[in-house]
C-alpha cells in the first residue's frame, strides 16, 4: 500500500491518507476484535499508525496529572486495588484532602506542563454531604485554566449534573474488563452499574474517560470483549485509559505472572483502531516499562499520559524521565505545541526546577514507611 503525507482531516501534521479515513463505528463484533489480536505485530502497528495519523498529530501527547483527594478504606472488593478496605496492603486511610492543598497541587501540575488535572477519591460513590465541597473544588481548579476530571465511583443523574454545572470537563469510570470476566475481579457492583454511571455522565454533557486493565489473568477474548464494550458505547469515550496491572502485595492478584509487553502494545493498537478519535492513555504500569516499550505504545497510537511520580497511590515515572523520553522521541505535549523547540525546553526545565523546590508536606504519603511492595492504581 502506498501512502502519501497530507495535512489531515483534523489538521494533524503528518497525517496519512493512502487509505479511506477510518470510520467511527459502534458495531464491532468479537470475531473482528480477536482477528486484530491474531494479526502479525508489524501489520497491526502499521494499521494503527494510519488510523492515528488520520485523527491526531502523531508526535503530540496529551499530559495530565492525577491527585488522590481521598485515599483508602474503599468498601469495594476490586481484586487489583490496594485501596480496598478488604485487603491488608499497608495503605493508611486518609480524609478528604483540604482545598488549599488540592489547589497548590493543581498549580504545580500546570507549571510542569499538564493541561488536565484529575482528582480521584476511593469511594463506592460520593455522599450528598460531600457534593458542595467537590463542586467547589472543580470550580477552583477550573479557574486556573486547567481541564478538570474526577473519579469518585458511581454517580446518580443529579450528581453528574451538579459536577457538570460546576465546570467538570471529564468523568472517569472504568469498565475494567469484559462482562464475562468481570465477576472474577469485582462482586460489589455490577457491570450494569458502571454502564449506568457512564450514561449519567453522557446525559449531563460531560466527556467520558473510560477504559480498563489488562494483565489480570484474563484471556485474549476478554481483552477483545473489553474493547468491544468501550467501542460499542453510544459515543466513544473521549479518553480511553489502558492500564497494565501493577501487582500489589496483599491483594488477591499479587502473585500473577507479568503480562507479555507485546500483548499490552497490541491492546493499545487495537484500541486506537477501534476508537480513532479518542485519546488513548498509556496509564498505570508505565513505571515498569522500558523506554522501548513506551515508545512502541506511542507508535501504536497512545497519545496521553499522566505526568508526575504518583498515580493516586501507585508509582509513576518521574516527570524528568518523561521529558527526557519525549526529547528522544521528538514528542511534544499538547500545551506547548505552539512554542519553539528552545522555548519548549526552557519551559520544561524551569518547571522541573520549581517542582524540585516545592514543599513536600502538602499531602501525606500513605506509602511512606511501609515495607517494600508496589502500590497500584488505575485511571
Amino acid at each position: 500500500m502506498s501512502v502519501t503525507q497530507h495535512n489531515s482531516v483534523h489538521s494533524a501534521p503528518g497525517s496519512y491518507h493512502g487509505a479511506q479515513v477510518s470510520a467511527i463505528r459502534h458495531d464491532w463484533t468479537r470475531e473482528e476484535v480477536e482477528a486484530f489480536y491474531a494479526m502479525p505485530f508489524n501489520d497491526l502497528l502499521f494499521q494503527a499508525q494510519i488510523v492515528h495519523r488520520q485523527h491526531f498529530d502523531p508526535n503530540e501527547v496529551q499530559v495530565s496529572t492525577l491527585l488522590s483527594i481521598k485515599t483508602g478504606a474503599c468498601p469495594e472488593d476490586c481484586k487489583y486495588c490496594p485501596q480496598s478496605a478488604r485487603y491488608d496492603t499497608g495503605l493508611e486511610k486518609e480524609r478528604l484532602l483540604e482545598m488549599e492543598k488540592v489547589i497548590q497541587r493543581a498549580k504545580e501540575a500546570k507549571q510542569t506542563g499538564s493541561t488536565r488535572f484529575c482528582m480521584g477519591a476511593a469511594w463506592r460513590n460520593p455522599k450528598e454531604r460531600d457534593m458542595p465541597y467537590l463542586t467547589q473544588m472543580v470550580a477552583e481548579v477550573k479557574s486556573l485554566g486547567l481541564e478538570t476530571c474526577m473519579t469518585l465511583g458511581m454517580l446518580t443523574r443529579d450528581q453528574a449534573l451538579a459536577l457538570k454545572q460546576a465546570g467538570l470537563d471529564y468523568y472517569n469510570h472504568n469498565l475494567d474488563t469484559s462482562p464475562e470476566f468481570y465477576g472474577d475481579i469485582i462482586t460489589t457492583r455490577t457491570y450494569q452499574d458502571r454502564l449506568n454511571t457512564l450514561q449519567h455522565v453522557r446525559d449531563a454533557g460531560m466527556n467520558v474517560c473510560s477504559g480498563g486493565i489488562v494483565g489480570m489473568g484474563e484471556s485474549v477474548s476478554d481483552r477483545a470483549g473489553l474493547l468491544m464494550q468501550l467501542a460499542n458505547l453510544p459515543e466513544h469515550p473521549q479518553s480511553v485509559p489502558i492500564n497494565m496491572l501493577v501487582k500489589v502485595d496483599g491483594t488477591p492478584l499479587d502473585k500473577l505472572d507479568d503480562m507479555e509487553p507485546f500483548e499490552f502494545i497490541r491492546t493499545i493498537a487495537i484500541a486506537r483502531i477501534m476508537m480513532p478519535a479518542s485519546h488513548v492513555r498509556l496509564s498505570a504500569g508505565r513505571e515498569n516499562m522500558s523506554e522501548q516499550t513506551q515508545a512502541l505504545c506511542f507508535m501504536a497510537g497512545a497519545n496521553s499520559i499522566f505526568y508526575g511520580c504518583k498515580l493516586l497511590t501507585t508509582s509513576n515515572p518521574d516527570t524528568h524521565e518523561d521529558v527526557v523520553l519525549f526529547k528522544k522521541l521528538g514528542i511534544n505535549t499538547e500545551r506547548t505545541r505552539d512554542y519553539s523547540d528552545e522555548a519548549h525546553e526552557l519551559l520544561l526545565e524551569e518547571a522541573l526546577e520549581q517542582q524540585q523546590q516545592a514543599p513536600e508536606d502538602l499531602f501525606y504519603d500513605a506509602t511512606a514507611g511501609k515495607p517494600a511492595g508496589k502500590q497500584a492504581e488505575t485511571v
